[in-house]
């Protein structure tokens, strides 16, 4: 594999990220340099706390969400919001859950049950001990792959077991998970690529009206058509079918847990 050396381009207002694609010229010494960047699709952007918005990856077609079962406890909200993402953005999304020795079994199924009744591919994920790593690699086979979630899930661990090359750090002594991976790293697969992205701390869908954010849960879209009120926000109304889901076990109580956490709480 060659390394090309960026060179300065007049107008251009970003800097590649793990998943452009762009225009190399190879020098007379046998350098290469990249002379620019193709139009992005898909694009990943993390805004910071003073509101700067920072891309992370580009071109990508399937989010690989990973959320860990222990140490650190599973974040399930995080885990809702990136699929929620995916559904606004039309970008498929699966769930990896990781450290599944640390898990009951009984508990970790379950989970796995939650998402898999709604039509997400969901796989748990040893990959120190490689169970269901071909699993995962059948996943992701033919795509364009980012891993994605908290700090100290194993996102890197996962990205060395399929071949990646990228440092894996410690999880402290409060269960919380340190973040390694300063700046993507991508590896490129026999038929599209694997991403590993740094840890998001915080991952929000910003300001979302209710009935948008329905639209991103897909167990509440059926149920919200059979409210009372038209504009119903599936909180606190009467009549609210989405609530009487909740309540007779069809919808997972910690999604619709999720779902008020977004809409009443914003980030």
């Amino acid at each position: 594999m060659r390394l090309a050396q960026l060179r300065r381009m007049t107008g251009e207002r970003f800097m590649p990220v793990p998943g452009d694609a762009v225009r190399v010229r190879t020098l007379e010494d046998g350098r290469a340099v990249v002379e620019s960047i193709e139009p992005r699709g898909f694009t990943l952007e993390r805004r910071s706390a003073a509101g700067r918005a920072k891309t992370m990856a580009a071109n990508v077609d399937l989010l690989v969400t990973v959320t860990a079962l222990a140490n650190p406890p599973p974040r399930l909200v995080t885990l809702d919001q990136l699929l929620a993402f995916g559904e606004v953005e039309a970008i498929a999304a699966a769930v990896v859950l990781t450290k599944p020795d640390l898990a009951d079994a009984s508990e970790t199924q379950a989970l796995l049950d939650v998402y898999r009744n709604i039509s997400y591919s969901a796989i748990g994920v040893n990959p120190k001990t490689g169970e269901n790593l071909d699993s995962l690699r059948g996943l992701i086979s033919g795509r364009r792959a980012l891993l994605v979630g908290n700090s100290g899930v194993g996102k890197s661990t996962i990205f060395r077991a399929l071949g990646g090359d990228s440092a894996v750090g410690d999880v402290s002594r409060h269960g919380l998970g340190r973040q390694t991976t300063t700046a993507g790293r991508l590896y490129r697969l026999e038929s599209g690529f694997l991403i590993d992205s740094p840890g998001i701390n915080e991952f929000g869908l910003g300001a979302i009206d209710a009935r948008a954010l329905t639209q991103a849960f897909r167990e509440l879209r059926e149920p919200a058509q059979r409210c009372r009120f038209t504009d119903c926000t599936h909180v606190s109304e009467p009549d609210c079918a989405v609530q009487d889901a909740v309540a007779a076990g069809e919808i997972a109580a910690s999604r619709y847990a999720s779902y008020r956490k977004i809409l009443l709480e914003p980030t």
